[in-house]
């Protein structure tokens, strides 16, 4: 699923396909055909951390902030980890996510990595293998910082979606899925609003990021 947002914040669905993989040939095909469709070259893009999507950003793309979703690269850290570590992993990962400026976004991160280096090495070599892409959404004003962080917007899609076919048990073809979904959005059923601090999205990202120094 392909989601953008117009220049005045309202999310509109570009593309819903069946690729059967997440190959960079498969996601350089949706976008490929994003942009033969019409589609201009984006200024800030958030992706779920795929190695495929990647890729073809990086070839149809290059240079265009890339934010990577901080909802996955959470799951990520908790599977480096046993359970009981979980709840310490999560209060130290929403400081640093969730912190009010940059300055305090970068040292919440030198004391994460300082202390589960020590603590669980595993956790801290699954942070820093983000980068600075973890992070891209503070080059925006933080009025736009809630919706700039992850991919939840297109999650919130699948769960209407699951929500109101729930009562069929199956569906005749990936087709009919996609179809559906289409249908939903286009009758109303399902509605997207307009992202958190649309009021400035014309301010552009700034040209200083993180520092990943620790």
């Amino acid at each position: 699923v392909v989601m953008g947002v117009r220049a005045d914040g309202q999310k509109v669905l570009l593309a819903a396909r069946s690729m059967g993989g997440e190959s960079a040939e498969a996601w350089r095909a949706v976008l490929d055909d994003l942009i033969r469709r019409g589609l201009r070259r984006p200024e800030f893009l958030i992706a779920d951390g795929a190695a495929g999507l990647d890729a073809a950003i990086a070839v149809v793309w290059n240079g265009v902030p890339v934010q990577r979703c901080t909802v996955h690269k959470h799951r990520n850290l908790l599977a480096h980890a046993p359970e009981r570590l979980h709840e310490e992993i999560t209060s130290d990962y929403t400081d640093m996510i969730y912190a009010a400026t940059p300055e305090e976004i970068e040292a919440h991160r030198k004391a994460f990595l300082r202390k589960w280096r020590l603590k669980h090495r595993a956790v801290a070599d699954s942070l820093e293998e983000a980068g600075e892409r973890l992070f891209t959404f503070a080059l925006l004003p933080p009025s736009q910082w809630k919706s700039a962080r992850t991919t939840n917007a297109i999650e919130r899609l699948h769960e209407e979606f699951k929500r109101r076919i729930k009562t069929q048990t199956v569906l005749p073809s990936a087709e009919t899925a996609a179809m559906l979904f289409w249908a939903l959005l286009a009758s109303g059923q399902i509605n997207m609003r307009k992202v958190d601090g649309w009021q400035t999205l014309a301010t552009h990202p700034i040209a200083q990021p993180i520092d990943l120094a620790a």
